[in-house]
């Protein structure tokens, strides 16, 4: 493993459920003073946004699975995950003895976004609003790196902004792997509610390339939100040359046993 950060995403029960994961933040803070390049964490926060949406009375909208976010609506959203989710992820950090900072993508520069484009459908193209998606080129390391050499932890929420300063709302797991891609990260981490990728027996898959994603997508070994995940982990990998990790968030042993080598979850390697 090189000396570059690790960038762990999380997500998912892990998310929902973190007042109750206090072995898995002692594992994160853990994981942070022992690996040499630090740690970095990136969250969403999708069903604390909805449950607020939903205390307003509005209804939440999807084009092809992905969030329509309007105008009106990116205020209460920055709120929500830039505020009370990220600082509610630095005070659980806080309880297991770690040092975190809450940040979202846009601060220092870390990284360049911008809005999507409108998506295309039967009926034309559909706007998504103030979505937006990871620049590749651009994007900066030095607020990232003055932090974890003075050993905190940041914590950034999957909130960018736009070339005007604007607010944009990502998906946390483009967020990550944009992360991972200019910080030069060692690893990405991707902590979710599954082990790992499974075959269709349940068996699971402990290694794969991105063009066995694609084999496993075609089967219909992978399907759902698996899909975007794991062909994003496949692209960090194949573009940085570093592995993309799957493990499940509510296993928190199988983080640490991951670092020390032993087989657990899914690695996609270049």
């Amino acid at each position: 493993m090189s000396a570059g950060p690790l960038v762990i995403k999380i997500g998912g029960t892990t998310l929902e459920n973190q007042s109750r994961e206090l072995d898995l933040w002692r594992s994160i803070v853990a994981l942070s003073k022992s690996h040499t390049g630090g740690l970095i964490l990136v969250h969403g926060g999708g069903k604390a946004v909805d449950r607020l949406l939903d205390r307003l009375g509005v209804k939440p909208t999807r084009v092809q699975g992905l969030r329509v976010t309007p105008e009106d609506q990116i205020p209460e959203i920055v709120g929500v995950l830039a505020g009370s989710v990220n600082k509610s992820l630095v005070g659980c950090l806080q309880r297991a003895g770690g040092r975190g900072v809450g940040l979202c993508l846009g601060d220092g520069g870390m990284l360049r976004c911008r809005k999507v484009a409108p998506i295309p459908t039967e009926s034309g193209p559909a706007d998504l609003g103030r979505v937006g998606e990871v620049v590749i080129e651009g994007g900066g390391a030095q607020l990232a790196g003055t932090l974890l050499s003075a050993g905190f932890i940041p914590v950034l929420c999957s909130i960018g902004l736009d070339e005007q300063g604007h607010p944009l709302n990502l998906n946390a797991d483009d967020a990550a792997a944009g992360l991972a891609r200019v910080l030069k990260a060692s690893a990405l981490v991707l902590l979710t509610d599954v082990e790992g990728i499974k075959d269709k027996s349940g068996k699971l898959i402990a290694h794969a390339t991105p063009a066995e994603i694609e084999r496993l997508i075609a089967a219909g070994d992978i399907y759902g939100g698996m899909i975007p995940k794991t062909r994003a982990a496949a692209k960090v990998a194949a573009e940085t040359g570093s592995p993309v990790v799957i493990l499940s968030g509510d296993r928190p042993e199988h983080l640490l046993a991951w670092t020390r080598g032993e087989p657990t979850g899914t690695r996609i390697s270049p």
